[in-house]
């Protein structure tokens, strides 16, 4: 059975460069190989404000959006969330759907790469750490950062090594 790795698009916010992350990071876990990757896009998924009278933990939920999320959600067997730092945390975006449900998250894994400004998102990963552990999701030590002061100069993202994986080529400034 081969694992299912979502790529979770933490920002929604118009004009936005995390995409640009985004398909550099889903295509350099693809070339690496050992899961299938998929990315969700947050801006794609129309939750809305968390909209749902009762607690996520029973799952009794009201409206077919939340249906579609938790069944979406449920579907993978880890995460790797993209957050930039927005104000020194995460975007509300990112709570919202976090927030959505609870038991689908519960019992999984996640890695965290983090971009930014002169922090290169740290203080983000660091906010949604805590908010994983509440959802029983186990966060792995290593956090790549990606500092979007060098990296987008041009308003494009440039990797510094664009063949090796993440994990390697993000600045750490």
């Amino acid at each position: 059975m081969t694992l299912r790795i979502a790529l979770i698009l933490g920002s929604t916010r118009p004009g936005r460069r995390g995409d640009q992350i985004a398909a550099w990071a889903l295509e350099a876990a693809r070339a690496h190989g050992g899961a299938d990757y998929e990315l969700i896009d947050l801006a794609d998924h129309d939750l809305g404000n968390l909209d749902e009278p009762g607690n996520p933990n029973f799952q009794q939920y009201q409206h077919d959006h939340t249906r579609a999320w938790g069944t979406l959600i449920d579907s993978f067997d880890g995460y790797v969330f993209l957050v930039p730092e927005y104000n020194h945390s995460y975007p509300g975006a990112l709570k919202n759907a976090l927030d959505y449900v609870y038991r689908e998250w519960n019992d999984k894994a996640a890695g965290i790469i983090s971009y930014g400004g002169w922090v290169a998102g740290a203080r983000a990963a660091e906010a949604l750490r805590l908010v994983l552990a509440e959802l029983q999701v186990a966060t792995v030590r290593a956090q790549p950062t990606i500092s979007t002061h060098p990296s987008f100069h041009t308003g494009t993202f440039v990797p510094r090594r664009a063949s090796t994986p993440p994990w390697t080529a993000c600045s750490t400034r």
